[in-house]
């Protein structure tokens, strides 16, 4: 079995993979989220933001299920509106130093739903292990509204394993080793193996 026979959602790093994004997606064979990264949110998207953008409306017409876009993206609002009625929007966030309150992190997928998110992506990073226990209790608080939440970090890698059993629409896997996206990120079939060790299909 192919590990592309796991995968039921492709992450298109726009930012990563350079010009050549459109032959990529051109041969996948599942639905895919379109990211062109802002620096700043961890990516290497390094154009000016109208190019940036352009690129995620190119991404819209090539047949994107999902496209994301950052909340503090200075473009974000206009973007939603512009593409709402074409596609999936994903509204994401990025914390590379810790993960706040409950609370505070409740608040912030407020925001997002009041951008306009179809689905609401928080990413922190976990400092303790508690830090897991929130984002699995943001997930659960927020499921019926569309919510994928984790914890970057070695600390943070049981939370993304466990997102889609607190009712997370899925999370996030490389499909090879030194090719993840972000700390603590693991491959498919690690993601798999876990899932099949605890009887979840």
């Amino acid at each position: 079995m192919s590990v592309h026979d796991l995968v039921s959602l492709y992450e298109v790093r726009i930012d990563l993979i350079g010009h050549d994004w459109p032959r990529v997606v051109a041969v996948l064979s599942r639905p895919w989220v379109a990211c062109n990264r802002l620096a700043s949110q961890g990516g290497s998207c390094d154009s000016d933001e109208d190019a940036r953008i352009a690129v995620l409306h190119r991404a819209v017409a090539l047949g994107a299920s999902i496209v994301d876009i950052e909340m503090t993206a200075s473009a974000a609002l206009p973007f939603i509106s512009a593409v709402k009625d074409k596609v999936r929007v994903l509204v994401s966030h990025h914390d590379f130093e810790r993960t706040e309150s409950e609370e505070a992190l409740a608040d912030l997928v407020r925001r997002q739903r009041n951008m306009g998110a179809d689905i609401c992506k928080v990413v922190t990073t976990a400092r303790c292990a508690e830090d897991t226990v929130t984002m699995l209790r943001l997930t659960r608080r927020f499921q019926s509204v569309g919510i994928v939440a984790f914890a970057m970090g070695p600390l943070g890698t049981a939370s993304r394993v466990l997102a889609p059993l607190a009712g997370a629409p899925f999370t996030y896997a490389s499909l090879t080793h030194a090719h993840e996206a972000a700390p603590g990120q693991l491959t498919v079939g690690a993601l798999k193996a876990m899932y099949d060790a605890m009887g979840v299909k």
